[in-house]
């Protein structure tokens, strides 16, 4: 069931329904859903579900669902089942036979596309980076070339790395990064990485966040031979050449040698003319 991402008036009439007749509310943050149900005057059980205790509660809450009650799963804020530890419960659910029934809402994906002046096209949603240095830069890489816009979240305390690595990878592409939407303190700042991050280089950054990056005008054709594909990327993408190289490399499942190669005779051209 999805609940505010931050302004507690945000909530379907349906939901605050289904809130008061559930046996029992399973909720990520008690407190959070406490706030939320006593600001609407709502009194209903809360039983805690998160990513700690989910394999524990999670079974008790799928025996009182096989018993033939009704729960309520929610999260902090906005739809479940997305980055978050409900997923589990609802495959588990499914594979027993339970009806799992969405009860639709707030999202902070659509709340940003909404906003974002470069959306309207097909996008990605990738959910978190890798909270480590090296797999969040092949995983960046990787996205890249994509002709998708993305639409990932961060933690605020991995931010200002993200959008160093994300000006490397990026370039000038523009961003729109979305911070405690619906709250008092809502952010919203449009650039390149690099601009984001420099605007915010004298804050403590604090709140969700939502970052979305305005898609790759082109990607490379698929006929195209490595040197072709090496030369199209150096004259559209500020990626250094050996990680343009290994993104090559991983692309076509060829060996990385063998596209340092093909980029030396790109060197050679640089060099000629």
């Amino acid at each position: 069931m999805a609940t505010p991402i931050g302004n507690l008036e945000d909530i379907t009439l349906r939901a605050l329904r289904v809130l008061k007749e559930v046996d029992v509310v399973a909720a990520e943050d008690t407190r959070r859903t406490r706030k939320l149900l006593a600001h609407h005057g709502i009194r209903n059980r809360v039983s805690a579900y998160h990513g700690y205790n989910r394999e524990r509660a999670g079974e008790k809450l799928l025996r009182c669902l096989l018993g033939g009650k009704n729960v309520a799963l929610v999260t902090d804020g906005g739809t479940p089942g997305i980055s978050d530890p409900g997923r589990e419960l609802v495959r588990e659910a499914f594979h027993r036979g339970v009806l799992v029934a969405p009860v639709p809402g707030p999202s902070a994906i659509t709340a940003a596309l909404s906003v974002a002046a470069f959306s309207g096209g097909p996008f990605l949603f990738v959910g978190f980076l890798p909270s480590k240095a090296g797999p969040r830069k092949r995983k960046l890489e990787d996205l890249g070339g994509l002709p998708y816009l993305l639409v990932l979240f961060e933690a605020p305390h991995r931010l200002m790395k993200t959008l160093e690595e994300m000006g490397r990878v990026f370039g000038g592409r523009r961003i729109l990064m979305a911070r405690e939407m619906t709250k008092v303190h809502e952010t919203l700042l449009v650039g390149t990485a690099e601009e984001i991050r420099l605007s915010l280089k004298a804050e403590v950054v604090r709140g969700e966040i939502t970052l979305l990056v305005e898609p790759c005008d082109t990607v490379a054709e698929p006929e195209m031979g490595v040197l072709e594909e090496l030369r199209y990327w150096s004259r559209r993408s500020r990626i250094p050449m050996m990680e343009v190289v290994k993104q090559v490399a991983r692309s076509r499942g060829i060996p990385k040698s063998e596209v340092y190669r093909e980029s030396l005779k790109l060197n050679q051209e640089s060099n000629e003319s």
